[in-house]
C-alpha cells in the first residue's frame, strides 16, 4: 500500500468507490416493506377491481426497478456537478406544472396532479419534480449567499423564492400537502444556513395564528374553505360529521385501535377490504398497525429516524457546504412527508393526501425519492469515514 493511500485513511478520507451501506440497507428494507404491505393493503381491492390481486404491487415493483438505476448513477456522479443543474431545475419546475392543464395532463379522484409521459406508460407528478430541484436551489442559494442570508433581506429572498413554485403547485394542481412539504423544505434548509430563532418563533406563531383562524372560519363562515373546511370539521369532530372525509379518518383510527400491541398478523386486516379508502396510499400506515401493531408502527418509525440519523451524521461531515445543505434538504423532504403522513393518519392533523416515504403506493414520488437518496449517497462518498 502506497504512503499516500495509507496517510488518505489516516486522515479519514474515504475511498473513490465508498458507499455509505447501512443507509443504503435501511432504504431497501423500507422499499422491501413497502412492497410487502402494498400487496397486503391492496390484494382485496386489487382483484375485485383489476382481477389481480398483485396489480399494484407489479407497479410498484416497476417503479422501484426504475428507481434503483437512478439512485446507483445519482450516487456515482460527484454532487458538485449538481451545481450546474440548480438554477435551470428551479425554473425547469415552474414550466412544467402548467403543464397539468394542458392534454397531457392526468386526472385521478377529481384532481389533476399528474403529466403523462408518452409511450413509458407512466406518470409524472411535476410536484415531486420540484421538491428535489428546489433542493438543489436553495443549496446552491446557500453557498452563493454565504453571511448575507443572515441579513432581513437575504433571509426573506430565501423563503421568497420558493412562492411562485409554491403558487403553482397550489393554483394549478390544487395540491396543498405538496404545496406545504416545499415551503416547509425551503424553511427547514433556511433554519440550518441561519439559525436565528427569533425569526422562527415568528413564522411558527404567525402559522398557527393561521391554524386558528381557520378553525374559527370553519365555525362561523364554513363556506369560504370549501372542501377543506369540511375537512377541518371532520378533524374536529370526526362521528358528527357525514363525509368522505370523516369516514376515512375513522376507518383508519378503527384500524390502528383494533391491531392493539402485536397487531392482527400480516395480511389479516379488515378495514382494508373495501372499508379504508387509499389502503395502499396515504393510509397505508393504518394497515401496519392493524395488522402489526404498534410494536409494527414504531418499528417503522425508528426506521426512519435511523435513516434521517445516517444523514444527519453525512451532512456534519461533508466535505464542503453546498454538500451538507443537499443532504439537509433531503433530509427535511423524508422527515416532514413521514411526520406529516402519520400525523394525518392518527388523526392528529386534518385530512390531506400525503403519501408515506418509500412504503406508500406511488411512481414518480418512488423514483425521485430513490434519487435524492442517491445524491446524499453521493456526498457521503466525500465524508470522512471515520465519523460516519
Amino acid at each position: 500500500m502506497s504512503t499516500e493511500r495509507i496517510n488518505r485513511r489516516k486522515n479519514g478520507e474515504q475511498s473513490k468507490y465508498f458507499f455509505d451501506y447501512s443507509m443504503l440497507l435501511i432504504v431497501l428494507f423500507l422499499l422491501g416493506f413497502g412492497l410487502l404491505m402494498i400487496y397486503s393493503a391492496s390484494s382485496y381491492t386489487s382483484f375485485a377491481e383489476h382481477q389481480d390481486a398483485a396489480f399494484y404491487l407489479k407497479k410498484q415493483a416497476r417503479n422501484i426497478l426504475i428507481g434503483i438505476p437512478v439512485m446507483v448513477m445519482m450516487s456515482i456522479i460527484p454532487y458538485e456537478k449538481y451545481l450546474k443543474f440548480a438554477t435551470i431545475g428551479y425554473f425547469l419546475s415552474m414550466a412544467v406544472i402548467p403543464l397539468v392543464k394542458t392534454p397531457l395532463g392526468e386526472s385521478s379522484h377529481g384532481a389533476t396532479r399528474w403529466i403523462r409521459i408518452p409511450g413509458l406508460g407512466m406518470n409524472v407528478q411535476p410536484a415531486e419534480l420540484a421538491k428535489m430541484f428546489m433542493i438543489l436551489f436553495l443549496a446552491m442559494l446557500v453557498c452563493k449567499m454565504g453571511k448575507a442570508i443572515r441579513s432581513p433581506k437575504g433571509f426573506l429572498l430565501m423563503l421568497g423564492l420558493p412562492l411562485p413554485v409554491v403558487l403553482e403547485v397550489y393554483l394549478l394542481t390544487n395540491n396543498l400537502s405538496s404545496a406545504i412539504i416545499i415551503m416547509g423544505i425551503s424553511v427547514f434548509m433556511v433554519f440550518v444556513a441561519s439559525p436565528d430563532y427569533k425569526k422562527f418563533i415568528l413564522i411558527t406563531l404567525a402559522v398557527v395564528g393561521v391554524a386558528v383562524l381557520m378553525v374559527v372560519l370553519v365555525k362561523t363562515h364554513p363556506e369560504l374553505l370549501g372542501f377543506r373546511g369540511d375537512r377541518i370539521k371532520a378533524w374536529l369532530d370526526p362521528e358528527s360529521f357525514a363525509g368522505d372525509e370523516s369516514y376515512q379518518t375513522l376507518q383508519g383510527l378503527y384500524a390502528i385501535g383494533s391491531g392493539g400491541v402485536w397487531g392482527k398478523g400480516l395480511g389479516q386486516s379488515m378495514q382494508k377490504m373495501s372499508f379504508l379508502p387509499e389502503a395502499q396510499n396515504d393510509m397505508i400506515f393504518s394497515v401496519i398497525c392493524e395488522e402489526l401493531g404498534l410494536f409494527g408502527g414504531i418499528c417503522i418509525i425508528l426506521l426512519f429516524v435511523m435513516l434521517l440519523w445516517r444523514m444527519m451524521m453525512t451532512a456534519n461531515n461533508a466535505p464542503d457546504l453546498f454538500g451538507a445543505m443537499l443532504v439537509v434538504g433531503v433530509m427535511g423532504h423524508i422527515a416532514i412527508q413521514a411526520i406529516l403522513n402519520i400525523a394525518v393518519v392518527t388523526a392528529s392533523i386534518p385530512n390531506t393526501g400525503i403519501t408515506l416515504p418509500f412504503i406508500s403506493y406511488g411512481g414518480s414520488s418512488i423514483v425521485f425519492l430513490m434519487a435524492e437518496i442517491g445524491a446524499v449517497m453521493s456526498v457521503a462518498r466525500r465524508a470522512q469515514r471515520k465519523n460516519i
